[in-house]
């Protein structure tokens, strides 16, 4: 009986749990890697949530917090209707909405996966006004909606595991888990540096726009956003630039999207 070399089986594997694991995004409809149910995400991002918000100081401005807020309700409230009413109801099912504003003057916000949303006071002065907030949640959220975490996690967890045994790593008890997890995320160094790749966010950014824009906040803010995101800091890259495509890219590839995101636009 003629065995497979263990590369090839290891990529047998590999291909198998690809294709049993398959999930498509809403809206890009790209394709991507699930091995891991997303309550587990949820579970695993609500314990560093928590220790997050434990060590961390909220903002004391109650116009600036009641804004995030209201942001963020909208876009949580539209993107679920939207989801349900495309079969992708489950991308969102458990999800608790969450959303503070920490008073920090780190450039950043983040949203994890369960729903759990993160603004630093820094971030206001460069987007200043309410519909260049709803750039930069719509964009968090769509991260967490597109589930790109579980995403970067399956793909490690393929490789760490040559594609056999993943059930050995799938359990929010498993070191391995949670070492993927905080990779994934960054956790490791700066909650909320998502170490996400640069094709995850120029999705994020395409369906942040589509998700602002059923809230009724007007995508074309985008751009003028981004330009001052760009030009903050100088020689110093803001956290929330860190792992991101360049500036040019970006903006150039918003302003092609634009178009296609103004469908979803509904003035309020």
């Amino acid at each position: 009986m003629t065995t497979l070399p263990l590369k090839r089986l290891i990529s047998f594997f590999i291909l198998i749990i690809f294709i049993v694991s398959c999930a498509k995004v809403p809206i890009t409809g790209r394709k991507q890697l699930h091995l891991l149910p997303e309550s587990q995400m949820a579970a695993m991002a609500l314990t560093e949530y928590k220790t997050f918000l434990s060590t961390s100081k909220l903002s004391g401005d109650a116009t600036h917090t009641a804004m995030v807020k209201r942001v963020g309700d909208r876009i949580s409230r539209a993107v679920t209707t939207y989801l349900n009413s495309h079969h992708f109801g489950k991308r969102v099912e458990g999800y608790r909405w969450e959303f503070n504003l920490v008073d920090d003057k780190i450039v950043n916000a983040w949203c994890m996966p369960g729903g759990k949303v993160v603004v630093y006071t820094g971030l206001l002065p460069i987007t200043q006004n309410e519909n260049a907030l709803a750039v930069v949640m719509g964009h968090e959220i769509a991260h967490a909606i597109a589930q790109h975490g579980n995403e970067r996690m399956s793909q490690g967890l393929a490789l760490y595991l040559g594609g056999v045994a993943v059930d050995v790593a799938a359990s929010t008890k498993s070191d391995t888990a949670q070492m993927l997890f905080n990779t994934a995320y960054g956790l490791s160094s700066q909650l909320g540096q998502l170490a996400f790749s640069r094709k995850h966010e120029l999705e994020a950014d395409k369906l942040g726009l589509v998700f602002m824009s059923l809230a009724g906040y007007s995508p074309q803010e985008a751009v003028p956003f981004w330009t001052r995101m760009a030009s903050h800091g100088g020689a110093q890259v803001p956290f929330f630039l860190s792992t991101h495509p360049t500036d040019q890219k970006r903006i150039k590839e918003i302003q092609s999207f634009l178009p296609e995101a103004m469908k979803y636009y509904i003035k309020q």
